[in-house]
């Protein structure tokens, strides 16, 4: 696969011959491990919107990724714990993506109660290749290749399709200015995402699993989230609907979804990563229309379709 930048996978075959076979098959799952991943977390905003009237969406938020960090932390604390003890070379990734991860889910989700579903959904994914490239270029002198660049602008532009059609419920329902606030809470949403992303690459890079390194980012995550869950989460808690909403958010889309995408992570660069996390937005935009019976026009599936073909230009394997 060609790389989103400069910088070389991590799993390019040792040696000539026997090696490469196996290296090559490695590296092509690379990216349907992070497909994988983002189909999951496409079904966030759906199952989200189930949870009881008044529950805070910083609750919700808190909640998937305290509790399923909880269980990432559990499932490689040995890992973990070899991380944490790695030193000047990894704790400061580890301090920043923690932080990254404590940000990212408490805007994601407001940005989705406030903007709509779809809206923030969209931009929060959509802006986080931008805000990856950001970090490799300035951090890593990274060299963006002209494939990156077709695939990421076709997928954003699609995005963009996304977010500017529909009848305006989002709009009519939040009001102007919570739409405004929204938006830029998605982007928040896509810097934290793209932080704790970058964070996660280079701990990975240090010679660390994938699952000790997100154990690491989430386990420290926890000690920020899981209190903001006591004092905000008493309406999801209180109801068993709020408590399966709890528990699916919590062991599918977070836990089981950032196995597969630590796992791709070490295949992937962080841009490439991150413009295969947009297969999230499309996935939602599906669900949205066959589980919550929302209508798309013909401008948000050639958004989809956008989307879809960035994809396909970045996962497709040349000669």
């Amino acid at each position: 696969m060609s790389t989103s930048s400069s910088h070389s996978s991590p799993t390019h075959a040792a040696r000539a011959g026997v090696g490469r076979p196996a290296a090559g098959r490695r590296a092509a799952a690379g990216p349907a491990l992070v497909l994988g991943a983002s189909a999951l977390w496409g079904t966030t905003g759906t199952v989200a919107s189930l949870a009881p009237a008044g529950a805070s969406p910083l609750a919700v938020g808190a909640a998937t990724m305290g509790f399923g960090g909880l269980l990432t932390l559990a499932i490689a604390a040995r890992r973990t714990l070899a991380v944490l003890r790695g030193g000047r070379a990894v704790l400061p990734y580890a301090l920043f993506g923690a932080l990254g991860v404590v940000v990212y889910p408490l805007a994601f989700y407001t940005s989705m109660a406030w903007a709509g579903v779809a809206v923030g959904t969209v931009v929060s994914l959509g802006s986080a290749p931008m805000f990856a490239a950001l970090l490799e270029r300035l951090l890593d002198g990274a060299r963006l290749t002209r494939r990156w660049l077709v695939a990421t602008t076709a997928a954003a532009v699609g995005c963009v399709a996304l977010v500017l059609t529909g009848d305006g419920t989002a709009e009519a329902t939040t009001g102007g200015d919570r739409l405004q606030a929204g938006v830029a809470l998605g982007l928040l949403a896509g810097a934290g995402y793209a932080a704790y992303t970058y964070c996660a690459a280079r701990i990975i890079g240090r010679g660390h699993s994938s699952r000790g390194a997100m154990g690491a980012l989430f386990g420290l995550a926890t000690l920020v989230l899981l209190p903001v869950f006591a004092v905000t989460g008493s309406e999801l808690a209180g109801s068993a609907g709020g408590l399966a909403v709890i528990a699916y958010l919590a062991l599918i889309p977070m836990c089981l979804a950032y196995v597969l995408f630590g796992a791709g992570l070490a295949r992937v660069t962080v841009s490439a990563a991150t413009t295969l996390s947009l297969f999230e937005p499309v996935v939602a935009a599906v669900l949205g229309v066959a589980v919550v019976g929302e209508r798309l026009g013909v401008t948000a599936w050639a958004g989809v379709g956008l989307v879809v073909a960035g994809l396909f230009v970045l996962t497709v394997r040349r000669r």
